[in-house]
């Protein structure tokens, strides 16, 4: 037995949203180092921490989906 209509919904939207994250962290992390090549460490380190935020955020949300399909083995892709 597959996953429900919502369940796949919900793993769907879940690795979305992990996605946009990760594209998000990698465009901050251009911005950073282009701060930090100004001189502007301060905003540079401010937007690694957003980072850090983004990529646990990132990490949780791959979790669910995981625990989602866990749920239904077969449904596992």
């Amino acid at each position: 037995m597959g996953l429900n209509k919502p369940e796949q919904d919900l793993k769907r939207d879940l690795q979305g949203v992990a996605s946009d994250l990760k594209w998000s962290a990698v465009e901050l992390k251009r911005i950073a180092e282009r701060l930090s090549l100004a001189g502007n460490e301060i905003d540079a380190q401010a937007i690694h921490h957003l980072i850090t935020i983004f990529k646990a955020g990132e990490a949780r949300l791959n979790a669910r989906s995981v625990e989602i399909s866990a749920k239904n083995p077969e449904s596992i892709a």
